[in-house]
């Protein structure tokens, strides 16, 4: 059977490495990425099930986030951002950019079953 495949995008090596291990705990084959300019182009080439972004990483975060949910081939992937505990602005942000789930990053370690199941619910 094939592990459903998770992109993580961060430059912070904290939590970033974190997250990446325990989706591996949990059977998911995990793309690392860091660079924002290659994010939309390797969402629509991989076709990921789940994309993890770390809201803190310098430039337009947000825009990227807005313009994979606006993008046909990329709009259904669920989005996961995640930002530091004291930084509730950045997960504002990545709600209105579209967003499914914005958490600080303490919980996207703690809770990430939930947060998965959360993530990928269909109404």
């Amino acid at each position: 059977m094939l592990q459903p495949l998770a992109i993580v995008f961060y430059e912070r090596l904290m939590p970033g490495s974190q997250l990446v291990n325990r989706l591996q705990d949990l059977n998911y084959r995990v793309l690392v990425l860091n660079q924002a300019d290659r994010l939309v182009a390797t969402v629509q080439r991989e076709s990921p099930l789940l994309l993890f972004v770390d809201l803190a990483t310098p430039g337009d975060v947000c825009g990227t986030i807005a313009t994979l949910k606006s993008t046909p081939t990329t709009a259904h992937v669920p989005v996961i951002g995640f930002a530091p505990d004291n930084a509730p602005g950045l997960l504002n942000e990545a709600q209105t950019a579209g967003a499914n789930v914005t958490v600080n990053e303490t919980a996207v370690i703690n809770h990430l079953p939930q947060l998965i199941d959360q993530a990928l619910h269909v109404d």
